[in-house]
């Protein structure tokens, strides 16, 4: 497989787009001290306390991630009940409509042959169960009714699965509801610490932002093969996404979360895989060993395996790594996050 070297950066058209949490990092930095707010002796702690909630608020976007690609394959599965279900409901007024021509017949001549009060009736079970109807129809007339009883249930079955359906689905986007809700507490909580920062600490933590974007542009990732042409080209993909912004939720191509952006870049090799890093841990081939990884393998970090990169070479990491940070490549080592398994496609 071809070795891969660090790509050309995208257009700064790309770059320019920030998520809320950066913007507002870098105006507050821009506000001159005398506007800062009076010392606090516990200011020391507040930058972690963001990391904190920047933490936080990526595991409950996995939780969203996880919640939103089950309310996709709901959504799809009432859509399927309910075309089968009209299909069905077709059928069964095409076979009444015989049914009504027949019964039309049969009463100008003289009344209503028992099938075809079966096939009126409201209850057609209950009908067809009685025994003295059963000794008076022809094979043929059984056959028929047993048809349309069959259609009548087959319908009925169709209807219940789709409203059971549809109750999950309700659950499930009651529950992406509660994560958003608090997704974007945590984010609105570091966003007011930030506040806080002194206009010295907002600027240090600036620089470490343009610091690390400086050292991923200038990345060494040696010249080792990916495993495989798929995953090469699923790393070639996500190298080209360099410089877009964090955003939860995001799964590009302007934008990503972290396993938005490794779900991404498998589709465009042509790879369907899981929306969320716990899903995308569990797929594949696990590599338990960092020097067994390859470029192009996917990195699962956190306890709770709740963030996941490419595997960049030379113990780097391709990652979207936080709100207000950029997809980037890290040294994996300077993470802050511990390493679990790698995963090859």
């Amino acid at each position: 497989m071809a070795s891969h070297r660090r790509p050309k950066p995208p257009h700064r058209a790309y770059t320019s787009a920030l998520t809320a949490t950066a913007a507002a990092a870098v105006a507050l930095s821009a506000q001159t001290a005398s506007a800062d707010p009076a010392p606090d002796p516990n200011k020391k702690g507040v930058q972690a306390q963001i990391d904190r909630l920047y933490e936080e608020a990526t595991q409950a976007t996995e939780k969203y991630n996880g919640a939103k690609e089950e309310a996709d394959t709901l959504q799809k599965s009432v859509s399927d009940l309910q075309d089968t279900a009209a299909r069905k409901q077709e059928d069964l007024n095409t076979l009444r409509e015989g049914v009504g021509a027949m019964a039309n017949a049969q009463y100008r001549s003289g009344g209503i042959d028992p099938s075809v009060q079966l096939m009126l009736s409201s209850d057609p079970d209950g009908f067809l169960d009685q025994a003295s109807l059963m000794d008076r129809l022809s094979d043929r007339q059984l056959s028929v009714l047993r048809t349309f009883e069959s259609r009548q249930r087959a319908l009925h079955q169709q209807r219940a699965q789709a409203s059971a359906r549809l109750g999950d689905l309700q659950d499930v986007r009651a529950e992406m509801g509660r994560e958003k809700k608090k997704i974007q507490g945590k984010l609105a909580e570091a966003r007011r610490l930030l506040n806080t920062l002194s206009a010295e600490e907002r600027a240090k933590a600036a620089a470490e932002e343009a610091r690390a974007d400086r050292d991923s542009a200038r990345t060494d990732l040696g010249n080792e093969a990916s495993a495989s042409g798929r995953t090469a080209s699923a790393f070639s993909a996500a190298q080209s996404r360099v410089g877009m912004p964090y955003v939860w939720g995001a799964s590009g191509p302007g934008s990503f979360d972290c396993s938005g952006l490794t779900s991404w870049a498998f589709r465009q090799a042509g790879v369907s895989i899981p929306r969320t890093s716990q899903a995308q841990a569990r797929v594949g081939t696990r590599v338990n060993s960092l020097s067994a990884l390859k470029p192009g393998d996917l990195v699962i970090m956190r306890t709770d395996l709740s963030h996941v990169g490419f595997y960049a070479g030379n113990g780097q990491i391709l990652h979207a790594p936080k709100p207000g940070a950029k997809v980037r490549y890290e040294s994996m080592a300077r993470s802050g996050m511990p390493f679990m398994w790698g995963v090859r496609l």
